[in-house]
């Protein structure tokens, strides 16, 4: 583990890592920000998801620092008496499993779809970018309320689980056209050169040659789009939660935190919801800047 870490340091793309000081920063804020949610059972100092361990009596206690804080609640807590700290940690949690889950099933549906419309070419490759042209022809915060909707409907009474699963294919359908166009794109450059000519001459099968010659040249680009993407897909998640069909609220993530504090914004309450709003902003910020910074490491032009 340690070897390989120093040779990815000695490399060149760690070697831009190094010597960029943006790029160390918001890996520093996102690796606590990821530290925080997942090890919140242990590190957070209450469970405000355990009921029987909140008093009403602690509702709406603002930050330690203010007057009638305590240092037991350093960023005060909620209208039912949650560890504000301890909820965003928890909601952290849920937010980046979210984010990381659905961007993981669009790369592998848009990569093999990608794959497949630009090796086959034909009515496979007309028929997966018309498919591509129909879904970019709706709002993506759209069809994600729909297929949560649609789903929260059809099972009014369903577990947690099964409620993160619509979630998480809500935001997966609306997400794996980005990475199908763009694998397409380079494939169409990969499929007309020497090397994989060589491998039709020889005889290798097409999906071995998909899968061991053009799939890691067409690597580079969904890398950088994926981390680009976790930060939109826990955007889009908290979208959701704000608008009441996304994380239950049994469960809350960061976007659900946000909209409960956002009844009491203008009350004075005004921790409720700015904590999560600058944890939400932190983590899409961090995510962001260390996309940037790989698109730009791997740009052999940039070098």
């Amino acid at each position: 583990m340690i070897n390989t870490l120093r040779r990815w340091l000695d490399s060149d793309v760690g070697h831009s890592f190094r010597s960029s000081p943006t790029a160390v920063f918001a890996a520093l804020i996102a690796l606590v920000c990821a530290l925080g949610a997942v090890f919140a059972p242990w590190l957070a100092p209450h469970n405000p998801f355990d009921l029987a361990t909140l008093e009403l009596s602690n509702a709406r206690l603002p930050p330690a620092w203010s007057e009638g804080g305590t240092w037991s609640f350093p960023f005060g807590t909620d209208d039912q008496g949650r560890d504000i700290l301890s909820a965003l940690m928890y909601g952290a949690r849920i937010s980046l499993a979210v984010g990381l889950a659905s961007v993981v099933l669009s790369v592998v549906i848009g990569v093999s779809f990608g794959l497949l419309a630009g090796f086959l070419g034909g009515w496979v490759d007309s028929f997966l970018m018309r498919l591509c042209d129909v879904m970019l022809s709706f709002p993506a915060i759209l069809v994600a309320l729909l297929i949560a909707g649609v789903g929260r409907a059809l099972f009014p009474h369903a577990h947690d689980t099964l409620a993160f699963g619509v979630l998480i294919l809500s935001i997966t359908l609306t997400g794996w056209v980005q990475y199908a166009r763009t694998v397409r794109g380079s494939t169409l450059v990969e499929r007309s050169k020497e090397y994989v000519q060589a491998a039709r001459v020889t005889g290798v099968a097409p999906l071995r040659i998909m899968r061991r010659h053009v799939l890691p040249n067409v690597l580079g680009p969904v890398l950088v789009l994926a981390t680009i993407q976790v930060a939109t897909a826990i955007i889009t998640e908290a979208t959701l939660s704000f608008l009441g069909v996304g994380a239950p609220p049994t469960s809350p993530s960061l976007g659900t935190l946000i909209r409960i504090g956002n009844d009491y914004l203008f009350s004075g309450e005004w921790w409720i919801t700015i904590f999560p709003g600058v944890m939400l902003v932190l983590i899409a910020l961090s995510v962001n800047l260390l996309g940037d910074w790989l698109r730009d490491a791997l740009n052999p032009k940039l070098r």
